[in-house]
């Protein structure tokens, strides 16, 4: 009677532990779980989640925006133009402002993707030249070279979405260099359409290279997107 007890006593003592180890692994995976950015994360198609060590590897911020590639009038009125922006009275377009707040948080130099023909002033006018340069799968020639692509490790490649695309001229920049070893890392501003796969395309045309998580930002929102871009650089492994 007594050692049948002693039995009965041994299995309830053994299935309180397991309960309580249950337990424990629950709370660690619900206390390691990142949420994703308001802003809109989006996964890559070969993510790679080790952390990057950033102390000894060299990061390139290039992008494409409106500003930097056209000639505004200097009366425009930033504040009701699509994709621009006032900045302590500076014109900023969308993703430069993205690219700003990269640098700023983990360092880099910045790269504009610039063309060697401006684009107009005119928003209307500059939405059909990009509309007319993807149906002519065109390659606009760049103005600007990264000469020593080859001493970077990470880059990070910023642009609008155009027509559910990449600019033309992002095309061009992705098409002059080998990014074989190197980790890519796409940004894009929005009003609404997001990535529309363009991390994906990104993922495809770079051979070699690991892309990592992108982050979308609406664009009307880019000029607060500050924590977004620290939340999405700190999951990536980039920010303390």
């Amino acid at each position: 009677m007594k050692k049948a007890l002693v039995y009965v006593l041994v299995f309830l003592l053994v299935l309180s532990l397991a309960a309580c180890g249950n337990n424990g692994s629950e709370e660690s995976t619900a206390a390691i779980n990142i949420p994703s950015s308001t802003a809109g994360i989006i996964p890559a198609e070969n993510n790679n989640a080790t952390p990057l060590v950033t102390g000894e590897q060299k990061i390139l911020i290039a992008y494409f925006s409106r500003v930097g590639n056209t000639d505004f009038d200097s009366n425009i009125d930033a504040v009701t133009s699509a994709s621009l922006n006032l900045q302590d009275s500076v014109l900023a377009g969308n993703t430069e402002i993205i690219a700003d707040m990269i640098q700023r948080a983990i360092g880099g130099e910045l790269f504009l993707i610039a063309t060697a023909n401006k684009f107009p002033a005119d928003y209307d006018t500059v939405v059909d030249l990009g509309q007319q340069q993807k149906e002519e799968d065109e390659r606009p020639e760049l103005s600007a070279h990264v000469d020593n692509m080859e001493d970077y490790d990470i880059v990070f490649i910023g642009f609008p979405n155009w027509w559910y695309d990449l600019p033309m001229a992002v095309y061009s920049f992705l098409e002059e260099y080998d990014f074989a070893g190197k980790t890519v890392i796409p940004f894009t501003t929005h009003e609404g359409s997001r990535f529309s796969n363009n991390d994906h395309t990104i993922t495809s045309m770079l051979t070699g290279a690991t892309v990592l998580d992108g982050l979308a930002v609406r664009g009307g929102d880019a000029s607060d997107a500050q924590q977004d871009v620290m939340d999405w650089l700190q999951q990536l492994g980039l920010s303390n």
